[in-house]
């Protein structure tokens, strides 16, 4: 059997990640407006109030990896922190977004609770140390490249600024050109090293495979969370939106926000039995 991690991730004073109670970090790809992100958040702190998670509002202020130049990114560091900063203020919710640079950590952390690590970026040490000391909570995605077991030299990165709460986030691996898969093994291999996330909808993502942009099959996303939830998770990164198809980032995997109730409720119940 694989060992668990050591100790549990400390979010704020009320989450704690790699207890009993799973994790929900959810939102739109996209920070596209700040009522998008009010409408999202509002609605998931409710149904993960009802369904017994513990939420964590996500929307990117910059979309670096696009695979258009011509693609939306968002509305950038200044506004897209201020809007983030509004979602906390009026929903009561901690929130996450990523940072691509090194000078970006500290800007970021002034308001988000959680600085996450892009998959593409993953082994970027200058980056991971940045994050690290701001002494925030760090979640670093699995490079769709990279072998499970060697992301604990990520948070070995991490640790070396004295920062411990460091969560792991699996989101597929590269299999041909413009597909991912699933190695479930993968789950508990990371598990060993930190609590273990497991992205949902970026799983089901088809990577530049839709002419300029990526496609996605949001009829797996379902299969995938109850195998990840029936494998050992700590909890679950889903982005979900009103309108997926015509949503500016990630549209074909994003599940549609009124569906979110009965797909987590359905992960729950298995979640509940593999805890």
């Amino acid at each position: 059997m694989f060992q668990k991690f050591k100790l549990p991730v400390q979010i704020n004073s009320s989450i704690t990640v790699g207890e009993k109670k799973p994790l929900l970090i959810a939102g739109p790809c996209v920070i596209e407006s700040e009522a998008l992100c009010l409408e999202v958040a509002e609605y998931m702190k409710n149904v993960s109030a009802k369904l017994g998670y513990n939420y964590i509002f996500k929307a990117s202020f910059d979309k670096a990896n696009r695979t258009s130049g011509n693609s939306f990114r968002g509305e950038g560091i200044e506004n897209g922190l201020k809007i983030l900063q509004t979602v906390k203020q009026k929903i009561g919710v901690p929130v996450l977004t990523d940072i691509h640079l090194p000078a970006q950590a500290k800007i970021v952390a002034e308001v988000a609770d959680v600085l996450q690590i892009p998959a593409f970026l993953c082994r970027q040490t200058d980056l991971l140390i940045a994050a690290g000391e701001t002494g925030k909570a760090i979640n670093v995605k699995k490079g769709q490249f990279m072998a499970p077991e060697d992301m604990q030299y990520a948070v070995e990165k991490i640790l070396s600024t004295n920062n411990h709460n460091i969560l792991l986030t699996e989101r597929g691996t590269s299999f041909g050109y413009h597909n991912l898969v699933v190695d479930m093994r993968s789950l508990p291999i990371m598990r060993q090293y930190a609590p273990v996330i497991f992205d949902v909808t970026h799983s089901v993502q088809m990577p530049g495979g839709n002419a300029g942009k990526s496609g996605g099959k949001r009829e797996f996303a379902s299969y995938l969370a109850k195998a990840a939830a029936a494998s050992g998770v700590d909890g679950f990164f889903i982005e979900t939106h009103p309108d997926p198809e015509n949503a500016l980032s990630d549209g074909p995997n994003m599940i549609p926000l009124t569906e979110m109730e009965h797909f987590l409720n359905e992960v729950f119940l298995i979640y509940q039995h593999s805890a």
